[in-house]
C-alpha cells in the first residue's frame, strides 16, 4: 500500500506502540486519525508531531470497548477525507495479576479486558469495512501479544485476550479478502511507561535485565520496533493476510525450548 496520502487510524494512540505508530505513518505522508480514551494531553503531543511531516490530523476520543464509538471513529475519518485506508487496533488494557492467584480475577475482570482488547477490535473492524471495500483496498493490523499465543503475561485475563484476538485476526482475515488485508504482532516485552508502571520499578528492570540476557537477540524492543513491523504489513506485505508475526527478540523460542524438557 502507498501510505502517501492514505488514510489511517490508530487506536490508543496517544502513547506507546500507538504514538509511535501514528508517527511513522505521518512521516511516510498518510493522513491520521489519532484516537485516546482517557490522555487527552498525550494526543495533542503526537497530532503536533505527526503535523510536522505534512499531513492532516485530527484527533478523536473514543472508547473502542463501546459499539458507538468505534462507528463514531470511522465516520470521523470519513467525513474528514472520504475514505479509510488503514486500521490499527492498537488499544488495549490489562489487570496485573499473578497467574497462579484464582482469586485474584472476577468474571468482571475478564469482561472489560475482553471489552477493550478483543471485542474493541472487532467493532473497530466492522465500522470500517465499508469505506475499505468501497476503496477495493484496506490493511488492518491488530496489535496483540506474545501473551496470547505463550499463555503468559501481565495475567490469565489478559493472555486469553490477546489469544482470542490472534484468532479474530484469522477469521477476519479469511472473510475479508480480497479487498482487505488483516494481520497481527505480537510483541514481547516493550520498554515503556506502561509495563513500569504496572509492574513496578523493581520487577520491571530485573525482568529487562534478564530478558537482554537470554533471549536468542539479548534485546527487549521499543514502541518503534513494534511500529516498524505494523508498517511492514501495511506498507509492503502486499500478498500476506492471516499471519501472526512475533517481535520479542526471539523470547518465544526460550519458552518453546522450555517447554519440551
Amino acid at each position: 500500500m502507498d501510505l502517501k496520502e492514505a488514510v489511517a487510524i490508530v487506536t490508543g494512540s496517544s502513547s506507546g506502540v500507538g504514538a509511535a505508530t501514528a508517527i511513522q505513518l505521518a512521516e511516510r505522508g498518510a493522513n491520521l486519525v489519532i484516537n485516546y480514551s482517557s490522555n487527552r494531553e498525550g494526543a495533542e503531543k503526537v497530532k503536533a508531531r505527526c503535523e510536522e511531516f505534512g499531513v492532516e490530523v485530527i484527533v478523536v476520543q473514543a472508547d473502542v470497548s463501546l459499539d458507538d464509538d468505534c462507528r463514531r471513529l470511522a465516520s470521523a475519518a470519513e467525513e474528514k477525507w472520504g475514505r479509510i485506508d488503514a486500521l490499527v487496533n492498537n488499544a488495549g488494557t490489562t489487570k496485573f495479576c499473578a497467574h497462579d492467584n484464582l482469586e485474584g480475577l472476577d468474571k468482571s475482570d475478564f469482561l472489560d479486558i475482553y471489552a477493550v482488547n478483543a471485542v474493541g477490535p472487532y467493532q473497530m473492524i466492522r465500522a470500517v469495512v465499508p469505506s475499505m471495500r468501497r476503496g477495493q483496498s484496506g490493511s488492518i493490523v491488530n496489535v496483540a501479544s506474545v501473551a496470547g499465543v505463550m499463555g503468559i503475561g501481565s495475567s490469565v485475563a489478559y493472555a486469553a485476550s490477546k489469544g482470542a484476538l490472534i484468532t479474530l485476526g484469522l477469521s477476519m482475515a479469511r472473510v475479508l479478502g480480497p479487498e482487505i488485508r488483516v494481520n497481527t504482532v505480537c510483541p514481547g516485552f516493550i520498554q515503556g511507561d506502561w509495563l513500569r508502571k504496572g509492574m513496578g520499578n523493581e520487577s520491571y528492570e530485573n525482568s529487562k535485565q534478564h530478558l537482554e540476557q537470554t533471549t536468542p537477540l539479548q534485546l527487549t524492543t521499543t514502541p518503534l520496533n513494534i511500529a516498524d513491523g505494523i508498517l511492514y504489513f501495511l506498507e509492503f506485505a502486499d500478498v500476506v493476510t492471516g499471519e501472526t508475526l512475533m517481535l520479542d527478540g526471539g523470547f518465544h523460542l526460550n519458552q518453546l525450548a522450555s517447554g519440551r524438557r
